[in-house]
């Protein structure tokens, strides 16, 4: 894509985050040079340091992104049940993991790439993601919904699950979201010691 004369930090800056996360997802955060970021995007590789200090920052900047993204989209309802709010959270995990696959790739394959400090802060940020989901067992377990004996354990586990649909769905396929949805919810369900349904069969409205 060709820069065009006059190109604004607002539109030339995201260009160079999205070319960035599309390069370190396909070939590996050490195998991407800034010069083939810069060749993706268009510009001159000096243009490239007028955004970002330098592949550790763009890689942390990237990282950091998918987080707040995550924090900020999810909106836990602490009125509802507990079994309702884990449907809704594997819902909206299966999709954010879908829309934003690369990003999901880059924040399992590539955290041992940043810098102690980076890696410390994007740390933080996932353990508050994962606390939003562990929050809900330990309301199903307290409610007696759920039995599960380690919460932390259960938490990582099941994201680790669900996060991976990254690695084999495909749109068009034999499955598509909301057989993902009823699929993976008895699942989870049955993980965390929950009946599937009111009669203890899948609930098909999942």
């Amino acid at each position: 894509m060709a820069r065009t004369q006059g190109s604004r930090a607002e539109v030339t800056g995201p260009l160079i985050r999205d070319a960035a996360r599309r390069l370190f997802a396909r070939h590996g955060y050490a195998a991407v040079s800034m010069r083939q970021i810069a060749t993706e995007v268009g510009v001159q590789v000096g243009t490239i340091y007028g955004y970002t200090a330098d592949k550790q920052a763009l890689l942390a900047d990237l990282l950091r992104d998918h987080m707040h993204m995550l924090l900020r989209a999810w909106q836990d309802d602490a009125e509802v049940s507990a079994p309702e709010r884990l449907s809704r959270f594997v819902r909206f995990h299966i999709d954010t993991s879908l829309d934003h696959a690369d990003g999901v790739f880059l924040s399992y394959m590539e955290l041992r790439n940043l810098s102690p400090d980076n890696h410390a802060e994007i740390t933080a940020l996932r353990r508050d993601y994962e606390g939003a989901l562990q929050r809900i067992l330990d309301a199903g377990v307290a409610a007696g919904d759920m039995r599960i004996e380690d919460t932390r354990l259960a938490t990582m586990a099941l994201i680790g699950m669900l996060s991976g649909v990254t690695n084999w769905f495909r749109a068009g396929g034999r499955l598509d979201r909301a057989a993902l949805y009823r699929h993976y919810g008895t699942l989870v369900r049955r993980a965390v010691g929950g009946a599937d349904g009111a009669d203890g069969r899948a609930d098909p409205t999942r």
